[in-house]
């Protein structure tokens, strides 16, 4: 990326007053949204998928920042094992999908084996092909059994996912977000890029659409994709009747003793 191009990009990136001041707004959304799922005992699946450094992370950490984590669940599965390449795709999704009440968000999914997994070779050829058969079925079934199903795509660019790498390269607190697989993916963007076309197009249907996401501006994307769940999923506002502090009920016997005399304390530095 040019430097005339970069500086116009930085230029046009939101201001962290402006975000804020819209993701609070969102988040209360978000708030009224897990209200009625819960009263409803609706089912939710959000599939977060995208390149490495797309900013899967940061936007569902923006989801979840002010809801309630047993509302909002995030499913975030290592590689499949030896014995789990052998099974049905979404063998060990089935046990992580939502109850009643419930929004699973799924940082990566049963998509990986026909994205990065398939260009590394950990998937092979034959369950990839047999994968995008049988995906649109799978997903069929999810949304007729009334699980609503959202699928998100977070595209970043060439550029903008290089720099990205760079800045945790160079950051100690950001140095743990690089793997090996990480930098192995950077070398084959072409490839990933024909794989995820493939993929996209293929399991692109009806019932379960693939939505693109532009990521290069994160603010911008979380804030897009937030609003974007909450007009996917139609809910209304439950008014809460406001809690009052009870008077508390005053032990005088238990006041009298030193409770905290003797104790181990945490050093006060700050």
């Amino acid at each position: 990326m040019k430097k005339a191009e970069v500086d116009n990009a930085v230029a046009h990136k939101l201001k962290r007053r402006k975000y804020e001041s819209e993701l609070r707004k969102l988040q209360i959304r978000l708030c009224h949204l897990q209200d009625w799922v819960v009263s409803r005992g609706l089912r939710v699946i959000i599939i977060f998928e995208g390149r490495d450094a797309a900013g899967k992370g940061g936007t569902i950490r923006a989801i979840r920042e002010r809801v309630n984590p047993r509302v909002f669940r995030v499913v975030a599965l290592p590689p499949p094992s030896e014995r789990e390449k052998t099974q049905f795709f979404g063998q060990r999704y089935a046990q992580q999908l939502p109850s009643a009440g419930e929004i699973v968000i799924f940082d990566r999914s049963w998509y990986s084996q026909a994205g990065v997994e398939r260009v590394m070779s950990f998937t092979a050829k034959t369950n990839y092909k047999r994968f995008l058969d049988l995906c649109p079925h799978f997903e069929k079934a999810l949304v007729d059994g009334g699980i609503i199903l959202i699928k998100i795509w977070l595209e970043v660019s060439k550029e903008e996912q290089e720099r990205r790498f760079l800045a945790r390269i160079n950051d100690p607190l950001r140095q743990w977000k690089l793997s090996a697989m990480d930098l192995e993916s950077y070398k084959y963007w072409d490839e990933i890029s024909k794989v995820a076309d493939m993929m996209v197009k293929t399991t692109d249907s009806k019932r379960a659409p693939w939505y693109i996401l532009r990521s290069d501006d994160k603010r911008r994307a979380r804030l897009n994709c937030i609003a974007f769940i909450l007009s996917r999923i139609p809910h209304k506002t439950i008014r809460r009747e406001k809690a009052k502090l009870p008077k508390r009920v005053e032990n005088k016997k238990y006041a009298d003793l030193p409770s905290l005399r003797g104790r181990h304390f945490v050093p006060e530095r700050y």
